[in-house]
């Protein structure tokens, strides 16, 4: 094998220049493009972390309204359990007055029931004397008469209590 100078610098002078336009006319554009990917995909990273971090924002919020709905929710269950309560109890103290009242107008018309049959009574007990008495005046009684028309008096006065 023999090397040759001429021969040798030629195939090195086409080398470079091979390595020259390749660098120029092939290897440029690939990087360029290499380049343009590089920053693209860069970007989309970038732009998949801002989703990522705005998602987590998003989702932070939905649980905080969440939560607060929560809140609401229990607030108003407890506020519609006072309601009733205190509408049953409102309920109850009306029975409790019904009633009273109820009581009360059962104890007047008790009273008044009463004071009728007394007034009843006494006339019929005066209506009683002024028979007796007409009967004791239109004859001489004895004792022994005497007492058995106060006890036919009495008799007839407690037949009509």
């Amino acid at each position: 094998m023999q090397f040759e100078l001429g021969t040798m610098l030629f195939q090195l002078g086409a080398f470079v220049l091979l390595v020259l336009l390749v660098s120029k006319f092939g290897s440029r554009p690939i990087i360029n493009m290499m380049k343009k990917r590089q920053d693209h995909i860069q970007q989309q990273i970038t732009s998949a972390e801002e989703s990522r971090k705005e998602a987590e924002s998003l989702l932070q919020q939905q649980k905080e309204v969440l939560e607060q709905a929560r809140l609401e929710a229990k607030e108003m269950i407890a506020r519609a359990k006072r309601q009733k309560e205190k509408e049953a109890e409102e309920i109850i103290l009306q029975a409790k007055i019904r009633a009273d009242q109820l009581v009360k107008e059962a104890t007047r018309e008790i009273e008044l029931e009463k004071e009728k049959a007394l007034s009843q009574l006494r006339d019929q007990v005066g209506l009683l004397s002024v028979q007796l008495t007409s009967k004791l005046l239109e004859k001489e009684v004895s004792d022994v008469e005497q007492t058995k028309l106060v006890d036919r008096y009495l008799e007839q006065v407690g037949r009509v209590q």
